[in-house]
Parts: C-alpha cells; sequence; structure tokens
C-alpha cells in the first residue's frame, strides 16, 4: 500500500500563490506516475496536472497552464505543484494521486491508484 499526504493549502487572495506537497510512504518504489486534482463546491473532480516517473513529461489542464508547475523530489518521495497567479475559480480541495503505470492517459481519474485525504484551497476576490 501507498499512503499520500498533501499539505500546503490554505487562503490567499487572488494572484496569490501556494505550493502544495504531496508526501508518499509506504511502498512507494510501486508509483511511477503523480498527479493532482481538484473538486469544487457542487463539480466533479477535475485533471490538474501529472508528472510521469520515467520521463519526467508533465501534462496540464488548459485552465492551469502558465500558472501552475508540477515537480517531483524522488529522493523525498514528494510531489509539489506550486500554482502561481491564482483566481477565485481555483477554489477547490486539491487531492493528491499516484499509481503505478505510466500509460493511458495521464488525466484518466480512473487509472490512479492511490490518493490523498485532500487539502483545501481557496482563492478569494
Amino acid at each position: 500500500q501507498v499512503q499520500l499526504v498533501e499539505s500546503g493549502g490554505g487562503l490567499v487572495q487572488a494572484g496569490g500563490s501556494l505550493r502544495l506537497s504531496c508526501a508518499a510512504s509506504g511502498r512507494t518504489f510501486s508509483i511511477n506516475s503523480m498527479g493532482w486534482f481538484r473538486q469544487a463546491p457542487g463539480k466533479e473532480r477535475e485533471f490538474v496536472a501529472a508528472i510521469i516517473g520515467d520521463s519526467g513529461s508533465t501534462y496540464y489542464a488548459d485552465s492551469v497552464k502558465g500558472r501552475f508547475t508540477i515537480s517531483r523530489d524522488n529522493a523525498k518521495n514528494t510531489v509539489y505543484l506550486q500554482m502561481n497567479s491564482l483566481k477565485p475559480e481555483d477554489t477547490a480541495v486539491y487531492y493528491c494521486a499516484a499509481r503505478p503505470g505510466q500509460y493511458g492517459g495521464a488525466w484518466r481519474e480512473a487509472l490512479y491508484t492511490y490518493w490523498g485525504q485532500g487539502t483545501q484551497v481557496t482563492v478569494s476576490s
């Protein structure tokens, strides 16, 4: 099993920045890809960003391209999401996810095996 623990959420004004962290523990050697998803009130959970372990390739939702950056520190088994130029519509619970594979679509929620408990990000206008 793999455990994922997110941190770094909070309240920020529009235009501000936050950095989310997701620390993995347990059978971390089984993880290849890691990603971030978010769920706003009344909406379905949606893909935000992902990073593929073997290649380091990154993928982003169109809504966050140019503002968010995903990165990974393999030595610390931690993935980060740097969020800049935040907008009120970025308000959501952000979830970290991990999976053993790397193919099939980094944005596909169903492919992720492990999930964190989520961290709240609130952007005020």
